[in-house]
């Protein structure tokens, strides 16, 4: 028994003393093929007035394109545009027709009814009558406060309910 665990230790220690060298070593790499495109699309929708179309084309680092739309006030814009490592960006920019002048629209009017506020002040009645007890004949003092109204109207320019509201007390009556 001993004798194997020899025999095994020997193989491991050499093992241990070999160099490491791969058995195969895989590579994958593709060609890259210069990039090739073509794309157009456009649009024309009547309801909106959205004109527009684009296209482009890509043959490796070298681009040409152009596109066009109706811009707002009438005028056809045409781009076209090309590029590539020489030369850089270039575009180019035309324009087609008069500008045509925007139709004025037609001025909203809105109604808020007119409501007029009224506030009258209380009409306030004092009555007071003590009698006096000092050495003078005894007499009534009664005071009156004068009748006083007040009235303040201011219209009102915001569509906001009416509200009828009383407040009544025994001696000062609000009414609004």
């Amino acid at each position: 028994m001993v004798s194997k665990f020899v025999i095994i230790f020997a193989l491991a220690a050499a093992a241990s003393a070999l160099p490491v060298v791969p058995v195969a070593k895989y590579a994958y790499a593709e060609a890259e093929a210069p990039a090739h495109y073509e794309f157009q699309y456009s649009v024309h929708d009547n309801e909106s007035g959205d004109v527009k179309q684009q296209q482009e084309s890509r043959e490796g680092d070298v681009v040409h394109g152009s596109y066009s739309l109706v811009q707002p006030d009438g005028v056809h814009r045409i781009v076209e545009y090309s590029s590539d490592a020489h030369n850089g960006f270039n575009a180019n920019v035309r324009y087609e027709g008069q500008p045509i002048q925007a139709p004025v629209p037609a001025k909203i009017a809105y109604a808020a009814p007119v409501a007029k506020l009224v506030h009258a002040a209380p009409v306030a009645r004092v009555a007071y009558s003590a009698p006096i007890s000092y050495a003078a004949p005894v007499a009534k003092v009664a005071y009156a406060a004068p009748v006083a109204k007040v009235a303040y109207s201011a219209p009102i320019s915001y569509a906001a309910p009416l509200a009828h509201v009383s407040y009544s007390s025994p001696a000062i009556s609000y009414h609004h």
